[in-house]
């Protein structure tokens, strides 16, 4: 779907709303969270699920990049509303940098799909690796815990929650891809 070159103005327009439109959602995702320790749960990474599934790893690494931008840049768009540079250096920091490997990775997966259910279902998890391969070594690499205490604090605690979101995100984007098809 995404990646398709070359690409005319009015399909590069319309990618880059939808681009612009998961920022947004992602950012209004963060706004939702629970406070469950260093890493709070939060809905952000949905969006990012879906990102990937609807834009592909282009497209959707773009949404994320500007996402990440407009939090590095002070807007309040991360977890509890807040933002800044200084979030990527506390614990949520492996998260956030996370979220672009994570959407290139489901991005891909999911776009080599003939039955897109099953290569969707792979990519999410595969993604979700990445995230928490990122985001727990970094916690790791901050905090001085124990492996077995990170992985404690920083994954075992959203893995229920993560795999609601997977299972919300994949009739979700078999929803609404044919309708981001449309408009192409």
């Amino acid at each position: 779907m995404a990646g398709q070159f070359p690409m005319n103005p009015a399909d590069s327009t319309r990618m880059t709303v939808y681009a612009s439109l998961f920022a947004a959602l992602t950012a209004a995702g963060a706004f939702i969270a629970v406070p469950v320790g260093p890493v709070p749960i939060v809905l952000q990474n949905f969006f990012v699920f879906l990102s990937g599934l609807l834009l592909g790893g282009r497209w959707g690494a773009i949404s994320v990049a500007v996402y990440l931008v407009a939090g590095a840049l002070g807007l309040p768009v991360f977890a509890g509303g807040t933002g800044g540079v200084g979030r990527f250096v506390g614990p949520t920091g492996g998260y956030l940098v996370g979220y672009l490997p994570a959407v290139c990775v489901i991005g891909w997966i999911s776009g080599r799909a003939r039955h897109p259910s099953v290569f969707d279902v792979l990519g999410l998890v595969c993604g979700t690796m990445v995230l928490y391969g990122f985001g727990v070594a970094w916690l790791k690499l901050l905090s001085g815990m124990t492996w077995p205490k990170t992985l404690a604090v920083g994954m075992v605690p959203f893995l229920p929650g993560d795999a609601l979101k997977i299972a919300a995100a994949v009739p979700i984007a078999k929803a609404l891809r044919p309708l981001i098809r449309k408009t192409r």
